[in-house]
C-alpha cells in the first residue's frame, strides 16, 4: 500500500513531496502515452484513483492524519488529469506527445497552483477530511488545470481571439 501511496516512493522526498509526486507523474503519463495513447493514460488514471483511494483509506485509518504529505497518488491521478488535453490532441492531430509541449508546461503549473491554492470545489473536498477528500481534491485541481490549459491553447491557437 505503502508503494502505490508514494507512488513508488517519491512522497518521501524533501521539501515539497506533493511537487516531487506531480513531477514523478509526468515522465509516467509520457511512458503511458507511448505505450497505449490517450486511451491507456485515461484507463491508468481510473485504475490509479481506485488503488490510491484504497491506499489512502487504509493508511490513515488509524485517524491520526487524515492528509500525509507523503501520500502522492493523488497528485499524480490530478497531474494525469491535467495532461489529458495534452494526450488528446496529440492523439487527434497525429503528433508527436511532445509536439504539445506548452500543455505539458501549463497543465504541471496549473495543477500545482489548484492543488496548493485549493479554490472552490478544490477546497470543498478537501476539507472533507476522509480519504475520498484526498483523491478528489486533487481531481478536481486536475481538471481546472486541464480545463485552463484548453482555454490557454485556444488562445495560443488564435482560436478564442
Amino acid at each position: 500500500m505503502r508503494l502505490i501511496a508514494t507512488f513508488f516512493y517519491a512522497g518521501l522526498m524533501r521539501p515539497a513531496p506533493g511537487t516531487w509526486g506531480s513531477l514523478a507523474a509526468l515522465p509516467a503519463a509520457y511512458l503511458l502515452l507511448v505505450l497505449g495513447g490517450f486511451w491507456l493514460l485515461l484507463a491508468a488514471t481510473v485504475i490509479a484513483f481506485v488503488l490510491g483511494y484504497i491506499a489512502t483509506q487504509k493508511l490513515t485509518a488509524d485517524g491520526e492524519d487524515e492528509d500525509p504529505s507523503w501520500i502522492v497518488i493523488d497528485e499524480v491521478v490530478g497531474m494525469w488529469i491535467a495532461l489529458f488535453p495534452v494526450g488528446y490532441g496529440a492523439m487527434m492531430m497525429g503528433v508527436d506527445f511532445w509536439r504539445l509541449w506548452p500543455g505539458w508546461v501549463s497543465g504541471f503549473l496549473l495543477f500545482r497552483l489548484f492543488d496548493i491554492w485549493k479554490p472552490w470545489l478544490v477546497g470543498w473536498a478537501d476539507r472533507r477530511g476522509d480519504a475520498m477528500g484526498v483523491m478528489l481534491d486533487d481531481v478536481i485541481a486536475g481538471i481546472f488545470a486541464a480545463l485552463v490549459s484548453i482555454v490557454l491553447a485556444g488562445i495560443a491557437h488564435g482560436f478564442l481571439m
